[in-house]
């Protein structure tokens, strides 16, 4: 089973991540990475601790 998450949920046009008990995969086309589980899961232990957090948008850039 997939789960698929937008990063960008007010369009389709965003790239998305797709967990599957396999892979993760985070992007669109070319321009994908893919994450093991293990890698996945010290990415989310890194968010949930504090080590990493929101990067600000520059001054008169919306994030996208």
């Amino acid at each position: 089973m997939i789960k698929v998450v937008s990063l960008c949920p007010a369009c389709s046009q965003c790239p998305v991540v797709q967990i599957d008990e396999h892979e993760i995969r985070i992007g669109e086309g070319r321009n994908r990475v893919r994450l093991s589980p293990a890698e996945w899961n010290i990415l989310v232990q890194s968010i949930k601790l504090g080590e990493l957090d929101e990067v600000k948008a520059p001054e008169g850039r919306e994030a996208s």
